[in-house]
């Protein structure tokens, strides 16, 4: 019986300490995330509100290529990320619960598309606000401050800012903010420029020497750095303020109120803080949440 006892004692710290390596040596599981589902929401004068209630379900444009950001596990198909637990908290805010979203992955390209078809009813994906995209959508927040950096070759001392991008070939998404700036802003040649549909694409490219550097917000970079640290590291040289907002469709100012409300109280309450610390947090860099400007 002794022996038995002692086998199981074993048996038992192994399975401890096998739960103790999720994410590093002796950390603890993640934070498993969930939102008090709201009852008896009412948003008067909402078109898109109205069109959820009907349908019973979200409709949420996401990204599914960006680590601790918005990520599809290719396995399960499960939806991880700062940006997803914003949404599912709005969602929750709206009397929706998790299991009754559908996530519905749009290209940067094509965001303003989505939205104002009713493709999706929000979107939470990385979106910078700006002026020229509010002649399209509506944006609720900024719910996150990010700024334009580089990511680059772990062995590649040449690059340390945007300065010395002249006669490198520098990748972002087609219809970004971050590919517009380069461009804008003659950082390299117009040759050098390498467009794909996916920031993943941009990585594999650097990875293989085909580019030298991929440029977006630093949040993103550092998600894909932190997934191979020997090979890719970010400058860290934040060249630009992104506020990323929630996108809405423009003319629906109620619903982009609602959301800005839910926003608030996520930030007030301390529940932004939360989602921030189980996802992006992990990356070791703190964040507080920026102020809601209501636009």
């Amino acid at each position: 019986m002794r022996r038995v006892g002692v086998i199981l004692v074993a048996i038992a710290a192994f399975v401890l300490a096998g739960c103790g390596r999720e994410g590093a040596p002796g950390a603890a599981p993640a934070e498993q995330l969930s939102y008090p589902v709201a009852q008896n929401v009412q948003v008067p004068g909402s078109a898109t509100f109205a069109k959820i209630q009907q349908a019973g379900r979200i409709k949420m444009g996401v990204k599914n290529d960006q680590p601790g950001l918005g990520v599809q596990d290719p396995t399960t198909g499960q939806y991880t990320g700062f940006d997803i637990e914003i949404g599912r908290m709005i969602a929750a805010g709206l009397g929706v619960p998790a299991d009754r979203i559908d996530y519905v992955v749009v290209p940067s390209a094509a965001r303003e598309d989505a939205i104002s078809r009713g493709d999706v009813d929000y979107y939470v994906g990385t979106y910078t606000i700006n002026d020229n995209r509010k002649q399209r959508v509506g944006f609720a927040g900024p719910y996150y401050q990010a700024g334009q950096d580089l990511l680059v070759r772990a062995d590649d001392p040449s690059i340390t800012g945007p300065t010395t991008l002249q006669n490198k070939r520098v990748c972002s998404v087609t219809g970004s903010t971050p590919i517009q700036r380069v461009r804008q802003q003659n950082l390299t040649q117009p040759q050098n420029v390498v467009e794909f549909q996916n920031y993943s694409q941009c990585v594999d490219q650097l990875i293989a020497n085909q580019v030298d550097a991929v440029t977006t917000d630093d949040a993103i970079l550092k998600g894909f750095a932190a997934q191979d640290p020997q090979r890719l590291k970010v400058v860290g040289q934040v060249f630009s303020q992104e506020p990323y907002g929630v996108g809405v469709p423009r003319d629906d100012v109620a619903f982009r109120n609602k959301v800005n409300d839910l926003l608030q109280q996520a930030e007030t309450d301390g529940t932004w803080q939360r989602i921030y610390d189980a996802t992006l947090g992990k990356s070791g860099t703190p964040a507080t949440p920026p102020a809601i400007q209501r636009y």
